[in-house]
């Protein structure tokens, strides 16, 4: 894992909405997110590591899931994050 506790906090409190907010679905994509780009990153020098390739697809359908369940509950915190992000165009 390429996360360190200090990288992990930091993105917990860049994204977090109150002082004890760790698991709020904003802060899991941001987490999920950092995760993706290290594993797409270790993917490019080793094209044939088939296990995270398979880590890597579960972690982006869980992203996904995690990103329909914030537009339909909270359009305005689903918006912000993907900005913030630069999940899409």
């Amino acid at each position: 894992m390429a996360l360190t506790t200090k990288d992990r906090k930091d993105i917990i409190s860049k994204f977090q909405t109150t002082t004890n907010d760790t698991g709020s679905p904003s802060v899991q994509v941001a987490l999920i997110t950092e995760r993706i780009q290290y594993l797409s990153s270790h993917l490019k020098d080793n094209p044939k590591d088939f296990a995270g390739e398979r880590g890597l697809m579960k972690l982006v359908g869980q992203r996904k899931r995690l990103l329909a369940y914030l537009k339909k509950n909270d359009f305005a915190k689903y918006q912000e994050i993907v900005k913030e992000l630069k999940l899409r165009k």
